[in-house]
C-alpha cells in the first residue's frame, strides 16, 4: 500500500485534473473550487496530524482528514448526478 503522505497528494492532484474537464460554467465554479479546497485539504491536514502535540491532537487532527474526504466525496456525487460524461474517473476517486 502506498505511503497515505503520497496517496492524498495523488488524490488532490487528481481531484484537481478532473476539475479541469468541468464544463467551466458559473454553475459548476462554485463546485469546482470546493472540490479542490476540500480534497487538497486531506493531504494538508494528514501531514499536519504526523506533527501533533499528543494523541489527541492526533486524532482531531484524523478527524479533520475524516471530513475533508466525506465533503470531496459529496462533491464528486453531485458531479456524477450531473454530468453527462463517462463517470469511471469520478468513481476512481470516489
Amino acid at each position: 500500500m502506498q505511503d497515505l503522505k503520497t496517496r492524498t497528494k495523488r488524490f488532490a492532484i487528481d481531484c484537481w485534473r478532473l476539475c479541469l474537464k468541468i464544463p467551466k460554467s458559473r454553475e459548476y465554479d462554485a463546485w469546482v473550487r470546493q472540490l479542490i479546497r476540500c480534497s487538497s485539504s486531506v493531504g494538508a491536514n494528514y501531514r499536519a496530524s504526523q506533527r501533533a502535540k499528543s494523541t489527541a491532537d492526533f486524532i482531531y487532527k484524523l478527524k479533520i482528514v475524516e471530513e475533508e474526504a466525506d465533503e470531496s466525496i459529496y462533491w464528486l456525487e453531485l458531479f456524477i448526478e450531473s454530468l453527462d460524461t463517462n463517470h469511471n474517473e469520478i468513481n476512481r476517486l470516489i
